[in-house]
């Protein structure tokens, strides 16, 4: 890919310039509020920016103007007109173009004719959340062409356009260095992510062992976080492998061959790294079922035992108002003011009836006392 061809058959003829071209300021370009997707579209030429258009339409006919130039296209969310017309005049393939409009799409590497298509999961931390964001970047690589779609505000490609441009060496040597230079910044981008999970499993292994009632939802989610985060690293992985498969038989600059292993190592030990994450989040959920179970259990315990002793006081309880109330019911039937009842002008009545209740009493406590009541 990095040998220069002639320009497609396709291309429609350079239109006769009135005036020699002037070079337009290499500084960064506001584009108009009216086309908002249009990110920044820049000519290169031997690796130095020579224009910046404003439009589409603009960036066409420039391109035209410097057959041996190479166009840089970032847009963010296009509308399905924009990318019709860069299907148009770069001839992109329908289905490429289908993917790049819907998003959602999985990381992947495919090859249209001349014409690169890939697919990256952009990734990044968010401090105040403690959570992880996901973008996506879709990028069109072809012989004198960049096109860059991104749906989502990760990654940042002006800081790759800009270090990119203070370095013209590398910028010339065409479409591939801006490809490998995207996928280290996709790469590189993923190195706080990986910092800020690793901070918050320390701190969930922190609130597990304290027995904060909330960290389980907090697992969870990160989780989910790792799985997405899976998702974009793991495939990255085989592309790379094949990028570099063809280093041979595109005849990649050795340059780029190094620049492109380097990144395939970040990638290796990302994908690594969040394949650890994963495994110690599924880990630290299973301990903390554990210890939830056996706070459950020692709670069940706890009021088990608590039950016990309610119900031994209970008893004590019970047991003494049984033997206080025979001495009561005696009292009460002969402390009614009746004539007319037995034993009323006995003289022993009242040792008999002291000795009843007091004989009652006695074996009732015998009774409880045996039974372990008392």
């Amino acid at each position: 890919m990095s040998e220069r061809r002639p320009r497609a058959a396709w291309r429609r003829q350079p239109e006769p310039p009135t005036a020699p071209p002037e070079p337009e300021p290499t500084g960064p370009e506001t584009v108009p509020a009216d086309r908002p997707s249009v990110v920044q579209a820049s000519l290169y030429r031997d690796g130095r920016r020579v224009a910046s258009p404003a439009t589409l339409a603009e960036t066409f006919r420039r391109l035209r103007e410097y057959p041996d130039g190479m166009a840089w296209i970032g847009l963010h969310r296009p509308t399905e007109s924009e990318l019709h017309s860069l299907a148009g005049e770069f001839d992109l393939h329908e289905l490429a173009v289908e993917d790049a409009l819907e998003a959602h799409q999985r990381p992947k590497l495919e090859r249209y004719g001349d014409t690169l298509f890939v697919v990256l999961r952009a990734a990044r931390y968010l401090d105040a959340q403690e959570e992880v964001d996901f973008g996506e970047l879709h990028i069109f690589v072809g012989q004198d062409f960049v096109i860059t779609v991104r749906h989502g505000a990760a990654p940042d490609l002006s800081a790759v356009r800009h270090r990119m441009e203070e370095n013209p060496d590398l910028l010339a040597l065409g479409p591939e260095a801006v490809l490998y230079a995207i996928l280290d910044a996709v790469v590189d981008g993923y190195a706080p992510v990986v910092a800020g999970v690793q901070n918050d499993i320390d701190e969930i292994e922190t609130e597990v062992f304290g027995g904060d009632p909330s960290v389980s939802r907090r697992i969870y989610e990160l989780s989910r976080e790792m799985v997405e985060f899976q998702r974009a690293t793991r495939p990255l992985v085989g592309m790379l492998h094949g990028l570099m498969a063809g280093f041979a038989k595109y005849g990649t600059d050795e340059e780029l061959q190094r620049y492109l292993r380097d990144v395939a190592d970040h990638v290796t030990h990302t994908s690594e790294r969040v394949d650890g994450f994963r495994q110690a989040l599924t880990e630290i959920l299973t301990v903390n079922a554990t210890l939830v179970t056996q706070q459950q259990n020692a709670e069940m315990r706890a009021l088990a035992e608590a039950g016990f002793e309610q119900n031994e006081e209970i008893k004590k309880i019970s047991a003494w108002a049984a033997i206080l109330f025979a001495p009561t019911l005696v009292g009460t039937i002969y402390g009614m003011n009746f004539e007319s009842m037995p034993e009323l002008g006995w003289s022993l009545g009242y040792p008999f009836a002291v000795g009843l209740m007091g004989m009652v009493c006695v074996s009732l406590y015998v009774i409880f006392k045996r039974r372990d009541w008392l």
